[in-house]
């Protein structure tokens, strides 16, 4: 793969994020966002498009049979070293509405987004397939995270506190959607053999409004982002922007891919290329476009989350292009 492709591919994937915030944010400073729009709106997304989009993500896998458990035991380990130093990082942020939005970034990636097309590009079907099959995964644990972090660090640490949080977690849209794509995937893996395809063929357009309904999450909440963006804020969170962004789009893909060629070059754990492929999508990617939506709906600091979507973003355009030739000059990619 030429340098240059990549490069190219790296803005492709990314710009659209951006042009798509900064309508948002010229529409509102025209007046055609209003306040009010932009509350129900991300109260839509968050309660209706983002649950169907986790849903339809993880219910429309299609074979985890051949699961690479060395994989997902290594990305679950990389994950757990990530929230341990965004915990650190969040224990060093004064305001309480800011610690668990800067946690959520340093371990939170824009894998559903991103993920399986730069992993196609990558490495072909089989980047697509680890992809696929590590988001089965990944995106429960992320979303379950984030509720835990956006609200962990707020409140009493009674017991009443703890059943307030637990409740929440388990009422939790994101979560309930996670939950509603395992169970289907279960039974379509268990069931699905011994039913006639016809009966789904049938009942297709179930299945087709799902599916647009999901399609609707990832540009309707980046006009809402957009429209909660505001440049003048930047001054006031720049120390928390460079800690967050440096987190992310640098420490993050250091430890997950770094660790992972050292153990393939050393013979501890060997890593087919089409991981690889995954591991660069998941650690190398900006935070979640869901993060800002998540924060905003659970009280955090919303406008924080939003910057960090946008910083993340900008920054990975190149940070992604060091990455990929990070793995292909140690010729595990």
């Amino acid at each position: 793969m030429k340098l240059f492709d990549i490069f190219i591919f790296s803005v492709n994937a990314i710009m659209p994020l951006i042009l798509i915030i900064l309508l948002g944010y010229f529409l509102k400073q025209k007046g055609f966002l209003t306040k009010e729009f932009l509350k129900i709106g991300n109260k839509l997304v968050f309660r209706v498009c983002l649950p169907t989009m986790l849903f339809c993500n993880i219910a429309e896998l299609n074979d985890i049979k051949q699961i690479p458990w060395n994989a997902v035991i290594y990305v679950l380990g990389i994950i757990i070293i990530l929230v341990i130093i965004g915990y650190i990082i969040a224990r060093f942020t004064p305001d309480v509405n800011q610690k668990g939005v800067m946690m959520q970034c340093i371990f939170r990636s824009n894998f559903a987004l991103i993920g399986v097309p730069l992993a196609e590009l990558l490495c072909g079907n089989a980047g697509v397939s680890a992809a696929a099959i590590l988001s089965a995964f990944t995106i429960p644990i992320y979303n379950i995270l984030a509720v835990l972090v956006l609200t962990g660090f707020k409140g009493e640490k009674s017991a009443a506190s703890i059943k307030n949080q637990i409740k929440g977690i388990l009422h939790n849209p994101l979560i309930i959607g996670v939950v509603l794509g395992i169970i289907v995937l279960i039974l379509k893996m268990t069931l699905a053999p011994k039913i006639p395809q016809s009966i789904f063929e049938d009942f297709r357009f179930i299945k087709t409004t799902l599916t647009h309904i999901s399609r609707s999450a990832t540009p309707l909440s980046l006009l809402i982002l957009g429209g909660q963006f505001e440049f003048d804020k930047i001054k006031g969170y720049r120390i928390q922007i460079i800690t967050a962004t440096i987190g992310r789009t640098l420490i993050a893909p250091l430890i997950g891919i770094g660790i992972a060629i050292v153990l393939t070059k050393t013979g501890i754990l060997i890593f087919e290329p089409a991981i690889f492929a995954a591991l660069i999508s998941l650690f190398a990617t900006p935070v979640a476009v869901a993060s800002a939506i998540m924060a905003e709906e659970m009280n955090n600091d919303g406008q924080l989350a939003a910057q960090l979507v946008v910083w993340t973003s900008l920054i990975s355009v190149l940070t992604l292009f060091g990455f990929i030739f990070f793995a292909r000059f140690f010729g595990v990619l």
